[in-house]
């Protein structure tokens, strides 16, 4: 499952008007107390200065920037920020917005793995429709944790499409884009996810590997050794080993 991604969206004089809900769960700040602000208000007397500068020059020059710096929370804990800052262009190549994606450097030690934060990665800045993809992307994420749709077993992308007001084409175009894969693997770490946790928690020693299996999404227990093992690197009954668990595997 990948990690808190904050999103930040700003005006072309760097003015926030759109924050997503990782950057809340980073930073402590809401959208209605960041909005006009700009970036900065992150920063204080351990961001370092070398820093800054290099972000303000990237900034000015108008090209993408990737940087780690000390940032702090609302609560006034530093914590270390890797960012990368995008400008966006509309159709006639004027400078219309920012849009910086970033993680919390304390959870997430190697960002390789996140297409967002790879500069290798071209994103879509040349118009408007990059940061819709951005913003599709997010609200999936959010619909996925909040509703937790990857437990159905029979979700498709036309349902999710729907929910979404979007075509399953755009999104399947989204995920590929921002995750590295599609749909279907997608859903599928949200479950193996959930069924690591379902294993750990005693409340479910009453069920089989399968018996999780069946309530995180899964249809069939082939599958579900398959794909723990390609998403995780194990299979269930390792990781039930590695825990020093007692579960029944059929």
């Amino acid at each position: 499952m990948l990690p808190p991604i904050a999103v930040i969206l700003t005006d072309a004089e760097r003015n926030i008007i759109w924050v997503n809900q990782d950057f809340t769960d980073i930073t402590g700040y809401t959208l209605l107390e960041v909005v006009g602000r700009k970036p900065s208000l992150l920063q204080g007397s351990k961001s370092e200065q070398t820093v800054i500068r290099r972000i303000r020059r990237g900034l000015e020059a108008m090209v993408p920037i990737k940087e780690e710096i000390m940032n702090y929370r609302k609560n006034g804990e530093v914590y270390l920020c890797k960012l990368v800052i995008y400008p966006v262009f509309n159709e006639k190549e004027e400078l219309i917005h920012f849009i910086a994606f970033e993680v919390d450097g304390n959870v997430v030690q190697d960002e390789k793995h996140i297409p967002l934060l790879n500069l290798q990665e071209k994103y879509q800045s040349s118009s408007l429709k990059g940061v819709e993809e951005v913003k599709i992307f997010t609200r999936l994420q959010d619909l996925l944790v909040k509703e937790k749709l990857y437990l159905n077993e029979e979700v498709s992308l036309r349902t999710v499409a729907d929910m979404l007001k979007t075509n399953t084409k755009y999104l399947s175009q989204v995920i590929n884009h921002r995750a590295g894969c599609n749909f279907q693997h997608f859903l599928n770490i949200y479950r193996v996810e959930e069924a690591k946790s379902k294993i750990i928690d005693p409340k479910f020693r009453n069920l089989t590997l399968f018996g999780i299996a069946l309530q995180c999404g899964f249809k069939n227990k082939s599958t579900f050794y398959k794909v723990f093992k390609d998403i995780s690197g194990i299979t269930p009954r390792d990781f039930v080993k590695q825990n020093n668990l007692s579960i029944v595997e059929a």
